[in-house]
């Protein structure tokens, strides 16, 4: 027997900005920039007009609630120790309290370093 399909849209958006880690050891003590990118997932069953979620409206709040407020910012004013995994948090934190139902984020502070963040659906 096949389980219930379920249907994933991402959205993928790039933002610059800044930090510094003042426990760090090596480089990222000093202020330093990165091109970020942000993928953010919405999964679910199809509605009636045959989409998970408008992607007009899944870009607006992604946009509205992380972009805007981190986009060509010192991220050390948003969060006290802004590393990516934190930041990966605190955009999952404001997207669900901006009515969005992630289901999975990734955030890359590198082209080749990123954090995950998915529901555990066994919790």
């Amino acid at each position: 027997m096949v389980g219930a399909i379920q249907t994933s849209v991402t959205c993928t958006f790039t933002f610059e900005a800044a930090h510094r880690l003042e426990w760090h050891t090596g480089k990222c003590r000093n202020l330093h920039g990165h091109s970020y990118r942000l993928d953010v997932t919405v999964a679910g069953g199809l509605d009636a007009n045959g989409v998970v979620i408008d992607f007009d409206i899944l870009h607006s709040v992604v946009t509205r609630e992380v972009i805007d407020q981190w986009d060509h910012r010192d991220l050390n004013e948003v969060l006290d120790n802004p590393t990516a995994e934190l930041l990966a948090h605190r955009a999952w934190e404001l997207l669900t309290m901006g009515g969005l139902p992630v289901s999975a984020l990734r955030l890359w502070e590198t082209p080749g370093s990123w954090v995950d963040l998915t529901v555990d659906e066994t919790s």
